[in-house]
């Protein structure tokens, strides 16, 4: 009996030997196939979120065409899905700012766009500064080209009339057949530093038309035979209303007023003047320390009741030549003298004017109302002040 019960006893702790080694077999095999579906499980889960990080960081950097592939039905793919829509409509808004940008300023699409309270119907009274620019001499110009040429030109020259008024963080607010008309002033640039800007703006654009006339032959063709281009520009300082103006379906963000009147009449006072540049008291009130000018006249301009007095554009301060500051110097007396009706006096000065610059369009217009104020002089209350006749 003792020896079987040792057998049994020695058997039962075999038996029970192998039931713990099969036991942490198993085990071991549990936990294997635990990590293993665990790392699975996490990396299905890992990846598409990072990939969703790799391109969040990639549209955060411009980069619209991110498209992240969907690979699960799970609340990741739900996830993966919303990212590429919402990129989608980031990559339509960003087409939407290029296309209009090339009609409107990119600077109030982008307004606009991020503030659509600017929509309203409602505007806002400000000082600015107006310009506009016209191309002197265009019908005379545009005869016997095709429209192919004819556009092709004009989009040159409107390339390079209207990045000065971009560089000086003008607006263009529009085309007008071969003119172009822009406003500076805030938000944009300091409420005393826009007049500056504009008259800045201007003799950018009188430099930069030597760049335009050097490309002319080769944009249509000609090496002679085409008309000199010139241009007229008018500028004006004072209150407008600036909002988004226009119908219900189509709007024009744009500024009306008086002094955008007043800017249009100083820019076709160049052609009675014979003058390039033509900028209201007020403009010069605010940039006398960056340019040049030459007082021209006391007018009253069609539309308004208030005479203006208009300024000639000469140049930045430092950089106008000697004989035109003469010129100047020579205009200014003769001016006086004109204004106290001393018409020998003022004769003389503007047949000095001349001899210093034989074809300055202002004096010969003096000297034509003084010959004709001798024939029939002006009446008693005569100011001085001219009346403009077109607009």
């Amino acid at each position: 009996m003792r020896r079987l019960a040792s057998a049994a006893i020695v058997g039962t702790r075999a038996y029970q030997q192998r039931v713990v080694a099969i036991g942490v077999a198993l085990l071991a095999i549990a936990a294997l196939l635990g990590l293993t579906v665990a790392a699975a499980v996490t990396l299905g889960l890992v990846r598409p979120v990072r990939l969703l990080l790799l391109g969040t960081a990639a549209v955060e950097h411009g980069a619209l065409d991110t498209i992240i592939p969907v690979t699960s039905r799970d609340e990741i793919g739900s996830l993966t899905r919303s990212f590429n829509s919402m990129v989608g409509e980031l990559r339509v808004k960003a087409q939407i700012r290029d296309t209009f940008g090339k009609y409107v300023d990119p600077r109030i699409v982008t307004g606009l766009l991020d503030r659509p309270e600017l929509t309203d119907a409602k505007g806002s009274r400000r000082e600015m500064s107006i310009l506009f620019c016209d191309m002197k001499g265009f019908t005379a110009f545009s005869e016997g080209m095709t429209p192919a040429a004819l556009v092709n030109v004009l989009n040159r020259y409107m390339t390079v009339m209207s990045e000065p008024v971009r560089r000086n963080n003008g607006i263009i607010d529009k085309y007008i057949g071969d003119g172009i008309m822009a406003f500076l002033g805030p938000p944009l640039t300091g409420a005393e530093e826009h007049p500056g800007l504009a008259c800045l703006t201007g003799l950018d654009q009188l430099a930069d038309l030597a760049t335009f006339r050097a490309e002319l032959p080769e944009l249509i063709g000609l090496r002679r035979g085409f008309p000199e281009i010139d241009i007229r520009i008018g500028i004006a300082t004072g209150d407008v209303v600036v909002g988004n103006i226009g119908s219900e379906r189509t709007r024009n963000y744009t500024v009306i007023g008086d002094t955008v009147n007043l800017a249009s009449r100083l820019e076709s006072a160049n052609k009675t003047y014979g003058t390039r540049a033509l900028i209201n008291e007020t403009t010069n009130r605010f940039a006398a320390d960056l340019v040049e000018i030459r007082e021209i006249d006391q007018v009253l301009v069609v539309g308004k009741t208030e005479p203006q007095r208009i300024f000639e554009l000469l140049g930045r301060k430092g950089e106008v030549d000697s004989e035109r500051l003469a010129l100047r110097d020579a205009f200014e007396e003769a001016l006086a003298a004109y204004r106290q009706k001393d018409w020998q006096e003022a004769r003389a000065g503007f047949e000095g004017c001349l001899k210093i610059m034989p074809g300055d369009g202002p004096s010969k217009v003096f000297l034509g109302r003084i010959t004709q104020f001798c024939t029939k002089a002006p009446s008693p209350d005569w100011d001085g002040v001219w009346a403009l006749a077109e607009k």
